[in-house]
């Protein structure tokens, strides 16, 4: 698996609201730019050769950046594809809704939920909101959160922007009641 660049991106918040944030929030996205192992091909319909070559190796390289970015025990976590215009939706949904890339995350996080994710198609620069919830417990409000991205040039038309992103903690001022007060 090839790659035109990979980006890093920490964001750390320090006050919300008008109040400090103890401990500070920090989030960390890290992207891979690849080619679309599709493009070109016209309609695939078994992806899984293009899942087999890709979608573990990526998984790899981009889970222990994401740890190592942040610095501090991760609490949330998500993922993203982003493809190009040339490709179809599903050929970002093929790479990251699979075990050989999640595992990679969720196994370096020491984490058991599903990772909740976006899945589009646009032109380079396309913003894109990352979803995150809590590692081991989906139903934790205070983790429901997203990280909005933008990556000036990319995914060009063949191309899939993959990113994984991790926080620290939930939420900065988070104050919401847990769900179970509401069942």
């Amino acid at each position: 698996m090839n790659y035109r660049k990979l980006v890093t991106i920490v964001e750390e918040i320090s006050t919300e609201g008008g109040q400090a944030v103890d401990p500070v929030a920090r989030v960390a996205i890290v992207a891979a730019v690849i080619d679309n192992p599709w493009a070109g091909q016209g309609f695939v319909k078994d992806l899984n050769p293009g899942i087999d070559s890709v979608a573990s190796s990526l998984g790899a390289l981009l889970a222990p950046r994401v740890i190592e970015a942040l610095g501090a025990p991760l609490e949330a976590y998500g993922k993203a594809a982003i493809v190009g215009l040339d490709g179809e939706i599903e050929h970002g949904s093929a790479l990251i809704h699979t075990l050989k890339f999640g595992n990679h995350f969720r196994d370096a996080a020491k984490a058991t939920t599903l990772l909740p994710a976006v899945e589009k198609r646009g032109p380079a620069g396309v913003q894109f909101d990352i979803p995150l919830k809590h590692f081991t417990d989906a139903t934790i409000r205070s983790h429901h959160q997203s990280i909005e991205v933008k990556i000036s040039d990319a995914p060009h038309s063949g191309e899939i922007l993959i990113a994984l992103a991790g926080a620290t903690r939930g939420r900065p001022q988070e104050r919401l009641a847990a769900l179970s007060t509401e069942q």
